[in-house]
């Protein structure tokens, strides 16, 4: 049921016979990495049907890790909100995360589909004049209006995005009109464009939830959070939608096949 990690008792090179304190735990906490990060990936695709982990006896000798790694580990996965301690059943599968595909260009709910309903807040919208970083990016002359859209994006009634998007005026005050409350800004982009999306630069990074974000998307204050940011171009090149998404972590795994190709 799960994927053992290099044992002690492997062809790993033997410990010395004495180790430092400092050593000793650098080498406990090495293990229980180890260990979190394969079960993490096991919760994620489903490995435990029936959401419970297997008891600790059995993670020690399906690892060949010592029990304090074992249960350092379990801490590590409670700690991101992915398991818990249940008395008289083990440990439970709490958070589920849900994958979001990098290869392919698609709103989120059509991203997430196959994983429940994806809800919008619309909680913003409105003609703004934008900084000159934004209107740079769009293409814009400065002081050129743009429409701001704010959304909370929600799967399954959970809290999971906030959206801060920027269109240019003449493809967002159409938006403007259309139920943004059921549909994805993408699909209503293509039709308003008269033409489909074509490609999008994508930035991923970690970012501290600040208090409104935090707020807003129920998560504890300055928990790190995944920021995206994405402007999308119309398929003529156009650049037409920038994005400034901040995802609740402890939900949303981002998932992309890489492929090697001859170096630049």
């Amino acid at each position: 049921m799960v994927c053992p990690v290099t044992s002690e008792n492997s062809s790993a090179p033997a410990l010395p016979a004495a180790l430092s304190l400092a050593d000793a735990r650098r080498l406990r906490a090495d293990r229980a990495r180890q260990v979190a990060d394969v079960l993490r990936r096991q919760v994620r695709h489903g490995a435990f049907p029936s959401g419970v982990l297997p008891a600790e006896a059995d993670l020690v000798r399906e690892f060949g890790a010592t029990r304090n790694a074992v249960r350092d580990a379990l801490d590590l996965l409670r700690g991101e909100g992915l398991v818990e301690r249940c008395p008289g059943v083990g440990t439970v599968v709490v958070g589920a995360k849900y994958p979001h595909p990098l290869e392919r260009l698609l709103g989120l709910a059509e991203t997430l589909r196959e994983h429940g309903e994806v809800g919008n807040e619309v909680r913003t919208t409105g003609l703004i004049t934008p900084p000159r970083e934004i209107a740079a990016r769009l293409g814009l002359a400065e002081g050129e209006p743009v429409v701001y859209i704010e959304r909370l994006r929600r799967l399954n009634g959970l809290p999971l995005s906030l959206d801060l998007t920027y269109i240019p005026r003449d493809l967002g005050e159409p938006l403007l009109t259309e139920d943004l409350a059921h549909n994805d800004v993408f699909v209503l982009l293509e039709r308003i464009a008269g033409q489909p999306l074509g490609r999008a630069e994508l930035t991923l990074e970690a970012v501290n939830a600040d208090p409104h974000s935090a707020a807003t998307l129920d998560a504890p204050r300055g928990a790190a959070l995944m920021m995206v940011e994405r402007l999308t171009h119309l398929a003529d090149g156009r650049p037409v939608d920038l994005e400034f998404i901040r995802f609740r972590g402890d939900r949303i795994t981002m998932r992309g096949t890489l492929r090697r190709g001859p170096c630049q």
